[in-house]
């Protein structure tokens, strides 16, 4: 009996927490409906309404948002804090999916941004947006079920996701994923259509990374050098025979990238990026971003065993 009370309070405890964290973060989480004019059956011009979420992450109107949200947006409301507000989008990364948008506001309360390389999977978080186009926000509970997610759809790959069980629906779309520190770890996103129980989001510390090469370039870039990679495990290096238990496997080069020019394979290890090791595929992006202005990265690759160093240029897009 005493124990069923303890756990009726334990959980009333959390219960009131959770909504505690809610109410702070409620006025920076954002409705977004863009609407674009598309061509009918009859050649007749009609807008076409899309619905997604965003968040407040500088007070002086900046919120973030995915870039498969406005990718063709032809006009931007944002519904914030009780008011509706015109956006405009002032960057965007396609191979990122992420936008940054910009309303004539100030003093947004943004959300405190957390550090997504510190989750651990069994940790709760929080989904917050406006799923299925319904009035948010709208909150849903879960776990972190996995990290470094690279999930590949219909022209797209997406590249180290955290994987959840809270629910995410679309609409949810450019929604925070938070800790319960009240911390955004990560921006949801319901891009994946075969997702069925499991919804994924993109670590907050790439969404920091692109809004520091904004700031710094004025656009976004893309360095790249053509792989594919997931992050290696003692199973996984124990069942291909690897020799090498930490690291970035291979499991596509992109032929005639500059990777695949210059001998990276697939089934190739990467262990250090310009003398730095590399263990998350975030590790080989920030030393790819670091290295845009000489060019060049040197990697350090094992290959059936043996440990090679290779030099690679860096190849830079500007994304649009």
């Amino acid at each position: 009996m005493k124990k069923d009370f303890l756990d009726r309070g334990l959980l009333e405890h959390i219960s009131k927490e959770i909504n505690n964290l809610v109410e702070e973060v409620w006025g920076s989480v954002a409705s977004v409906i863009t609407t674009r004019v598309r061509m009918d059956a009859f050649l007749r011009l009609i807008p076409v309404r899309g619905v997604g979420s965003a968040f407040v992450v500088s007070s002086d109107g900046y919120l973030a948002t995915n870039n498969h949200v406005v990718a063709e947006a032809e006009s931007i409301e944002l519904l914030v804090g009780g008011r509706s507000l015109e956006g405009r989008v002032v960057a965007r990364s396609p191979s990122r999916d992420i936008s940054l948008l910009k309303v004539m506001e100030s003093g947004l309360k943004p959300l405190k941004l957390g550090n997504s390389d510190e989750i651990e999977v069994g940790e709760l978080v929080l989904a917050i947006g406006s799923p299925l186009g319904l009035p948010g926000p709208n909150v849903s509970l879960g776990v972190v079920s996995a990290v470094g997610r690279t999930i590949e759809g219909e022209g797209f790959i997406l590249e180290d996701l955290i994987q959840t069980d809270a629910a995410i629906n679309p609409g949810n779309s450019g929604g925070p994923l938070l800790n319960m520190r009240g911390e955004v770890v990560g921006m949801t996103t319901a891009m994946i259509p075969y997702a069925q129980g499991i919804g994924f989001a993109i670590p907050i510390n790439a969404i920091k990374r692109f809004m520091e090469m904004v700031s710094k370039h004025g656009r976004a870039l893309r360095p790249w050098i053509g792989v594919i990679t997931m992050p290696l495990n003692e199973h996984i290096a124990r069942y291909l025979s690897l020799g090498v238990s930490e690291g970035l496997l291979i499991i596509r080069t992109i032929r005639e990238s500059p990777a695949y020019l210059y001998g990276i394979r697939e089934g190739d290890v990467i262990v250090e990026a310009d003398g730095h090791e590399v263990r998350r595929i975030s590790d080989l992006r920030r030393i790819l971003e670091d290295s845009m202005e000489k060019g060049r990265i040197k990697l350090k690759v094992v290959r059936e065993r043996r440990a090679l160093e290779l030099e690679v240029p860096v190849a830079i897009e500007e994304e649009y």
